[in-house]
């Protein structure tokens, strides 16, 4: 079996429906002022480091990336994901569950520090150790179904957070781990970090299920 079919991704390119946010099967119709159509390419100084994240995503608009994000939740093989289990393809790597838990962690972060600079106090927030957060989450201890779930929400949350912001909010910037980026970059490093373990998984982890002992 070929994992493009168990793992399906949104192809480049996909559009929306027009002006419109899904929620659970439900959807939110409303007005998008045609200035909040932002794209990757809007960034107008791309932040170093985060640029590995923020370049996973297509020049496309925030809300498009995050709605392709969450058609590939719904895509996603729960089967043959809890099929890998808790084997890693190299010793000392994060399972399965440590990388989704790690993007909802993630993912927390930053739409936090988003709104921080959203809403202009001149607070600069604190960073993150990733390998201790993932060290005291205990995803071990959760069902698979139970942590994507967590994501899809999260990520519907998220989208709605950065769907709110006008043009200038989304231009508004903030220090982000001694670097300086706006609002609009850290919607793109929110959606570019969900694709980054995505293909990781894909790659990496998919692939056991194919190994003979």
């Amino acid at each position: 079996m070929e994992t493009e079919k168990i793992f399906p991704f949104p192809r480049t390119g996909t559009s929306r429906s027009s002006n419109s946010i899904r929620a659970g099967s439900s959807q939110i119709n409303t007005f998008i002022p045609k200035q909040k159509h932002m794209k990757r390419s809007d960034i107008k100084q791309m932040p170093k480091y985060f640029d590995r994240y923020i370049l996973q995503v297509d020049d496309i608009e925030l809300d498009d990336a995050f709605q392709q994000n969450l058609n590939a939740i719904e895509a996603l093989d729960l089967k043959s994901l809890e099929s890998v289990g808790d084997r890693v393809y190299s010793e000392g790597k994060w399972t399965v569950k440590d990388i989704f838990q790690h993007i909802i962690d993630t993912e927390r972060v930053f739409a936090y520090r988003a709104l921080r600079f959203a809403r202009r106090d001149g607070v600069t927030p604190q960073g993150y150790d990733q390998d201790i957060f993932a060290a005291n989450a205990n995803a071990k201890h959760r069902p698979l179904k139970d942590i994507i779930e967590e994501m899809k929400l999260l990520h519907q949350s998220s989208h709605l957070l950065f769907f709110s912001f006008d043009k200038e909010t989304l231009q508004a910037t903030g220090i982000c781990w001694k670097v300086e980026m706006p609002v609009l970059a850290i919607g793109f490093v929110i959606t570019g970090h969900f694709i980054h373990h995505m293909k990781a998984i894909k790659e990496n982890y998919l692939p056991l299920l194919y190994e003979t002992a």
